[in-house]
């Protein structure tokens, strides 16, 4: 990877192995989320099947979308349709001109970081296999205005 690439180059212009290295591991993205008629996304403390909640890692990252139809790629071309990633994600801040935050692995080297600081969801994700579907509107945990 080339030095200090998240500074250097805009997200379109970096390498697939650039890309996915700004990853925190936080597992924000795998939380479920439902979207109502309004555009206003619910966000659950229920993790997709396939997140190791320990790790905060997908478990079967080369075949989740075969796997979980719903799992959706985040691209640079498509970093607009994704406004709800929470606000501390790297690929949200650098696409809104921010930097990366000081505990990121990327800046801190040490990817427990994430954990520790309380940004992950390891501490409070339950496991969709845990979770019946009728049980999942219990699950929210937050509700999302999305615009357009």
């Amino acid at each position: 990877m080339r030095e200090r690439f998240w500074e250097r180059f805009p997200l379109d212009a970096l390498t697939e192995e650039e890309w996915e290295a700004l990853c925190d591991g936080c597992g924000q993205c795998c939380l479920l989320k439902f979207q109502d008629d309004e555009g206003d996304l619910a966000v659950l403390n229920v993790a997709c099947q396939l997140l190791d909640i320990g790790s905060c890692h997908c478990s079967d990252y080369d075949n989740r979308f075969a796997r979980v139809p719903d799992c959706q790629q985040l691209t640079p071309e498509r970093i607009e349709d994704f406004r709800w990633l929470p606000g501390s994600c790297a690929y949200r801040r650098l696409a809104e001109g921010r930097k990366l935050a000081g505990w990121h692995p990327l800046i801190s080297g040490d990817p427990e970081r994430v954990h520790r600081k309380g940004i992950s969801v390891r501490s409070f994700a339950v496991s969709q296999a845990e979770v019946p579907d009728e049980e999942l509107e219990d699950h929210i945990i937050a509700i999302l205005p999305i615009d357009g």
